[in-house]
């Protein structure tokens, strides 16, 4: 700043005028800096109390959205993201390239990925840069993982899977070398994992979900759920296909619970096959979409293969078609290239190839009269002693309070629903959410013209008597193009406290992040996605499931391999809610085993709970205001004065309560204050 001015004097004016003009100098010098000092701790003051937190009514998310028109590609496909950024990405090693990968489990420092030729073993100590640690070769699908301790169990469900862990497959209808069902593994020492017992069943395991009880400390529950069509008694002895009224242990309409002994897991064996589906009848259904008809109508016109899947016509890829009719030729004893005689061939024996894989239709029995006979995912929620089981045609509320026993206390249908895939409870239990993997996972379902009610995730409401109550849907808002398979799949809660946000898996729709809080309301607050793998033909890839683990988000992508994220704040989700998230830690995780969680009192804690208060309009901006300022005074204050700055604020706090439309959160910053100052 230039003083000039004060010196512009007259020439006649008389020396003496100076000492006035020293003082004006030193007077404007004082007044400039105390005014600059004032409005430069007036800003830093302003600067720490600013925010630009929004309700979620007033989500604004990018327009157009990105993630519509992204260029394809395997390796190399255009991305688009929105409060979230990818830390890392790998590539599976060369001999599970093309393979699909599945789900994830956790443990310590591991994320264990299923693939359909085994399973991968990676650090995830620095989320930046995850190491491949282990590649265990042993297909079978689906391959999906859980660890409790030192055992690792994947499940086998495909004909191919061999118990000596071989690649060869098998080509016989019966085998004794066959394995379908669980395989358990000693990965003590995690860089060479032992495998050491297996447990056979009759429908093999699609999925399964381990449960501890916390009255026993000798052994864990797993219960299977298996979905292919009942294996030969010649294969495995006491296998039935009939109905329950014709053999009273038919493998239909049934779960298995297996008991593991901890300390002799080679000792594994099923205790129990209990029939949760008793007294249902046929769930109501949706036909095909506008989209689906058009494409089936050209589909045929073309000669493509469709056959009847699950009760509706189905376009058969063509790598399945091109794998099926090298069956086809090498029982003829035929090599080369397929004719048109093997095409036709192919036509005729189409109908039994999917009988023998996915079951034939029940209209052979009494089946349309009933309900569903298997699940397709159970989400285990010990703490408050409940299961969700996703049950094809129904959603399942378990008791599991006696593990061995689960015991169906309601269930639930939707027309708007093909099929039940996976629950997810939200913290307090109150609450659960059921996904539609309408079309199977290999189909286009987010397509413009696809209802937003099919293949969603239904929210419920649970009562204090385990009455679900339907309450609304949600869908991964943005459109696919038919080259992408889209439907609801695998996600966990994220550990924001006192609200309901989920990251979900939507194959190739990428990952969405939702808050459903208000289970009326649903909202979209994060996303990321990929363009398609191929743009010229349907390519299997996308996310498969997506977890939050350890303030890392960890996602199983079918065709590229590992994803790893980190949220982004923004307006509708803080720093310091993200940063109280990252103080919930695990050893291990299965999130089909899903833990209640729980916040330590964290400075961290306190400040989220303070932005949801200003979300909410739960305190005044004065107050919310003050309370920021002394929580910013007391973290880098000695340890007395912190204590008397916690005390005081937690004062401060109580005496807003009566005033507050958020009552408990004001109680919640409170206990969490006391807590702090005790420290």
């Amino acid at each position: 700043m230039n003083f000039d001015f004060l010196n512009q004097r007259s020439a006649s004016e008389n020396r003496g005028a100076r000492k006035p003009s020293l003082w004006l100098l030193m007077a404007a010098l004082m007044l400039i800096s105390y005014s600059c000092a004032t409005s430069s701790s007036s800003m830093e003051e302003m600067e720490s109390t600013k925010t630009n937190i929004k309700p979620l009514s007033q989500v604004e998310a990018p327009t157009p959205d990105p993630r519509v028109g992204l260029e394809a590609g395997l390796f190399d496909a255009e991305e688009a993201s929105w409060n979230m950024t990818m830390v890392a990405q790998k590539r599976p090693p060369e001999k599970y390239v093309g393979v699909t990968n599945s789900d994830l489990a956790f443990k310590g420092k591991y994320a264990i990925q299923g693939n359909y030729n085994g399973f991968l073993i990676w650090d995830i100590s620095t989320p930046s840069s995850p190491k491949l640690v282990t590649d265990f070769l042993c297909p079978a699908s689906q391959s999906d993982v859980s660890v409790y301790g030192d055992l690792l169990f994947v499940s086998g469900e495909g004909l191919g899977g061999r118990l000596d862990c071989g690649t060869e497959g098998i080509d016989k209808k019966v085998s004794e070398k066959r394995l379908r069902g669980i395989r358990i593994f000693n990965i003590d020492d995690i860089k060479n994992p032992e495998y050491v017992s297996n447990v056979q069943t009759c429908r093999g395991s699609h999925t399964h979900s381990v449960l501890k009880d916390p009255k026993d400390d000798e052994n864990v529950y797993v219960y299977v759920s298996g979905s292919a069509p009942v294996r030969p008694s010649e294969e495995l002895p006491g296998c039935s296909d009939a109905m329950p009224k014709e053999d009273p242990n038919s493998a239909l309409f049934r779960i298995e619970v297996i008991k593991v002994p901890l300390d002799n897991p080679e000792k594994a064996e099923i205790v129990n096959s209990p029939r949760i589906f008793e007294n249902l009848t046929e769930a109501p259904n949706h036909g095909m979409s506008p989209a689906d008809a058009e494409q089936l109508a050209q589909a045929k016109e073309e000669g493509a293969f469709v056959a009847e899947i699950g009760g509706q016509p189905r376009i058969i890829p063509d790598r399945y078609v091109q794998i099926m009719l090298k069956q086809v030729m090498k029982e003829q004893g035929k090599t080369g290239e397929p004719t048109a005689a093997d095409s036709a061939m192919l036509r005729k024996k189409l109908p039994e190839i999917i009988a023998e894989r996915f079951g034939g239709n029940d209209e052979e029995t009494e089946g349309p009269q009933r309900g569903p006979n298997q699940c397709h995912d159970i989400t285990l929620y010990p703490e408050i002693g409940l299961a969700g089981g996703a049950c094809e045609g129904y959603g399942l509320l378990l008791d599991i309070n006696d593990p061995a026993n689960p015991k169906r206390v309601d269930a639930v249908a939707d027309s708007n629903f093909a099929y039940w895939h996976s629950a997810t409870f939200n913290n307090e239990g109150d609450k659960v959410l059921f996904t539609d993997e309408w079309g199977g996972g290999g189909q286009p379902k987010c397509r413009e013209k696809d209802p937003m009610e099919w293949g969603a995730n239904a929210i419920f409401t649970i009562s204090e008597d385990n009455t679900m109550d339907f309450q609304s849907y949600y869908k991964m808002p943005a459109p696919q193009t038919t080259q992408e398979n889209c439907v609801a799949h695998n996600g966990s809660l994220i550990p924001i406290p006192d609200r309901d946000i989920m990251v979900q898996s939507w194959y190739q729709g990428g990952i969405s992040v939702f808050d459903w809080t208000d289970p009326n309301n649903p909202v979209e607050i994060a996303f990321h996605d990929r363009g398609p793998v191929d743009s010229t033909q349907m390519q299997m890839g996308g996310s498969w499931s997506v977890y939050w683990y350890n303030g890392a988000i960890v996602n199983s992508e079918i065709a590229r391999g590992l994803d790893i994220f980190k949220l982004e704040p923004s307006p509708y989700l803080t720093k310091n809610e993200i940063a109280a998230a990252n103080t919930v830690t695990f050893e291990q995780l299965n999130p089909q085993g899903q833990p209640q969680y729980d916040w330590p009192a964290t400075f961290a804690l306190a400040k989220a709970y303070v932005d949801q208060l200003e979300r909410n309009n739960g305190m005044s901006m004065n107050s919310i205001s003050t309370v920021r300022k002394k929580l910013t005074k007391a973290e880098n204050a000695p340890e007395a004065e912190r204590r008397e700055i916690l005390t005081d604020v937690a004062e401060d706090v109580k005496k807003q309560g009566n005033n507050s439309s958020q009552p408990q959160k004001i109680r919640k910053l409170r206990n969490t204050l006391e807590t702090l100052s005790t420290k």
